[in-house]
């Protein structure tokens, strides 16, 4: 009879942490495949259908970023966790314009990496929920069912986290919005304050740079404080 365990790719190099992820999702109720080169990772990615991706940045084969982008352009819905050691900024990014909804840099706890898989997968999950209403903000027009953001003859492509971060801005105008509850709202982490906040700081660069000109004004750094969404 087939498992109906949500299904974990892990794609990891080093066998210890392999093998410890893999015995921590079993023990969650998840059924985990683990590999250890990026490019068997990629063709076990493609060929069977997961349920959410943990990707570590530098393995043999295909490194990490390249995984990413072939996985999410093959599979635009697909969750993918990456998991690095490489924690500077500038790394970061480029997970997120590789794709990656959400990253956890090593050393991380056990409870941080299960907290992040499991708001992936709500998430990911919500597709059963009535599809949220198109909404007005700052002059752009944002579908959250099609992720898209029009002004005028402009078209711009949302992820599901940068639709859902401006759609609580648009219903939060004027207002200052922690990274604690924009974490809790936004990512479905049920406790923030376990969780580093500077995923946070990342998604809501990539949002400012998709809405261009207008998205310093409509994201204002309130320091100390988080974000004050604007008009």
């Amino acid at each position: 009879m087939p498992s109906t365990a949500p299904a974990v790719l892990v794609v990891e190099d080093e066998e210890s942490i392999r093998r410890g992820l893999c015995d921590v999702l079993a023990f969650r109720g998840y059924a985990p495949e683990g590999v250890e080169r990026g490019d068997e990772g990629l063709s076990r990615g493609l060929s069977r259908e997961h349920a959410l991706v943990l990707l570590d940045v530098m393995l043999p084969g295909r490194n990490g970023f390249d995984v990413c982008r072939e996985l999410r352009a093959a599979l635009p819905e697909l969750p993918i966790l990456m998991l690095t050691a490489r924690g500077s900024e500038q790394d970061v990014l480029e997970g997120f314009r590789a794709g990656a909804d959400d990253y956890v840099t090593k050393p991380f706890s056990v409870a941080e990496l299960v907290a992040r898989v499991e708001a992936l997968l709500r998430r990911s999950g919500g597709s059963a929920q009535a599809a949220p209403e198109p909404f007005e903000w700052g002059g752009w027009r944002i579908d959250p069912a099609t992720r898209e953001a029009r002004r005028g003859d402009e078209r711009v492509e949302l992820t599901a986290l940068e639709a859902s971060l401006a759609a609580l801005f648009a219903r939060e105008r004027g207002r200052i919005l922690s990274r604690r509850r924009l974490l809790k709202e936004v990512w479905a982490v049920a406790d923030p304050d376990r969780i580093e906040t500077r995923t946070v700081d990342m998604h809501v660069a990539k949002l400012r740079k998709k809405l261009a000109a207008s998205g310093d004004a409509l994201i204002q750094t309130v320091r100390g404080e988080g974000y004050r969404a604007g008009a």
